[in-house]
């Protein structure tokens, strides 16, 4: 019997998390022709930049004109980043296409005070004083579930590891206050904007969160692949995981992304959307994204960008299986480029050197093809 994983949902962050750190001169017109390619892949959440202000992150300085140019897909989440109240009205006047907020309410800080101040002009106090205004309004507004979370929550490039207990610590003091508010915790939420993010690690506290508090089936992770691990941190995160779960996974085509403040730059992206999708589609994970337009995706951001991107599908395609094995007698593939042809067919290796001295035959294949899986 097949294993029973849990939902997995994809978040698209190539727009904002991605293009936060690349050129702000890309053209607008490029970022709309991206995220309208992105909005036909089957991803259900893109988040399409910030409202930020454009002093400090020039690249979202004309993100007005990439939510009023570019075509929604219907079925489809687009959020935006907004750090403050000027941000979130700022992005109500976009709404709809825009959806505003994450859904139910919830409490969250960095486990980081020195990045929080450098990301943000505030520090880890100011966001604990914000958590009982935040219990109030909800329990005002009438509501029933709320989640839990924090951010840099594993490490920082700054004041370096986060122990367990200072996690969970935070974690328990955000629970309490909802419990005193009467209002269940059914969700939670991890960062790691810094690549602290190790798979053992991230699969301990599923488990400890698990035993302590039940109730939480909605998970939302964002890794950062700065130490190339974003992969397996989310492998294991559904290896802990149940069926009644949910996930939520931030991903940005080819790995690309970053944050300014945290140090490490380009170099501290995400786990590669293709990567991801792929991995899901051979776990028998539906995630009703076609990994092709994906691929197809990934090829036009670095037509975009002008540099290949760290994604390893993209370069190489899913696994090939039935009509899509390789033919037996390609010619040498020795570049990226050649490479290619599980998409975009035999033009790409025009002229590649071919040794063989006749067409290559094998009974191993042939039985494939009588089987009508080859």
């Amino acid at each position: 019997m097949a294993r029973q994983w849990a939902k997995v949902e994809i978040g698209e962050e190539t727009m904002r998390e991605g293009m936060q750190i690349e050129d702000k001169d890309i053209p607008v017109a490029d970022k709309i022709r991206l995220l309208d390619a992105l909005s036909k892949t089957g991803i259900k959440n893109i988040n399409v930049g910030s409202f930020v202000s454009p002093t400090y992150t020039p690249q979202m300085a004309k993100i007005d004109e990439i939510v009023t140019g570019f075509h929604p897909e219907p079925g489809v989440r687009y959020t935006a980043l907004a750090l403050n109240e000027r941000g979130v009205q700022r992005a109500r006047e976009y709404s709809p296409p825009l959806t505003i907020g994450r859904g139910n309410p919830s409490l969250g800080v960095h486990m980081c005070d020195v990045f929080i101040r450098r990301n943000a002009n505030r520090s880890q106090a100011d966001e604990i004083g914000r958590w009982p205004g935040t219990v109030a309004a909800a329990k005002e507004a009438g509501a029933k579930e709320a989640g839990i979370g924090c951010n840099a929550s594993w490490g920082s490039n700054f004041t370096g590891e986060v122990a367990m207990e200072d996690r969970f610590a935070i974690l328990e003091r955000e629970h309490k206050l909802w419990d005193e508010a009467g209002i269940k915790v059914t969700s939670i939420s991890l960062g790691d904007p810094m690549g602290w993010c190790r798979p053992w690690i991230v699969k301990d506290d599923i488990i400890e969160v698990k035993k302590r508090w039940p109730d939480i089936v909605n998970w939302r992770f964002h890794f950062h692949n700065g130490r190339g691990l974003a992969l397996s941190c989310t492998y294991a995160a559904l290896d802990a995981l149940e069926a009644k779960d949910t996930l939520h996974i931030d991903t940005a085509l080819g790995g690309i992304g970053g944050c300014p403040y945290c140090g490490s730059g380009r170099g501290m992206g995400m786990a590669p959307t293709e990567d991801v999708v792929n991995m899901l589609n051979e776990m028998g994970i539906e995630t009703g994204v076609d990994i092709y337009k994906v691929i197809e995706c990934e090829w036009l951001l670095e037509e975009i960008l002008g540099r290949p991107l760290v994604g390893m599908v993209s370069k190489v395609g899913p696994m090939p299986r039935g009509k899509k094995l390789y033919d037996p007698n390609l010619p040498f593939i020795e570049t990226f480029q050649h490479a290619k042809h599980f998409l975009l067919g035999p033009t790409v290796y025009e002229g590649a050197i071919s040794p063989w001295a006749k067409p290559i035959e094998s009974e191993q294949l042939n039985a494939l093809r009588a089987a009508g899986k080859a």
